[in-house]
């Protein structure tokens, strides 16, 4: 249902910036392009570093300092 109003809604978006012109309707649409590529790289790197704190983890050079570590105890 909300795909069926989100497609309505951009085609009325889409027809009133043709209506206004390629100039406004062009830059105005051009910001809202790339306002949803901001915001959604913003969320994308929220999300990454959310799951980067749950779940650490390790690389061989850390994996190899633990080992040599625990050796030398």
């Amino acid at each position: 249902m909300y795909l069926l109003i989100s497609i309505i809604l951009g085609a009325l978006l889409g027809y009133v910036l043709l209506i206004m012109g390629p100039l406004v309707g062009g830059i105005i649409a051009f910001g809202i392009v790339v306002g949803c590529l901001f915001r959604g790289l913003y969320l994308l790197n929220e999300i990454h570093k959310k799951i980067a704190a749950i779940s650490p983890h390790e690389d061989k050079v850390q994996r190899a300092y633990r080992e040599y570590l625990e050796e030398k105890k």
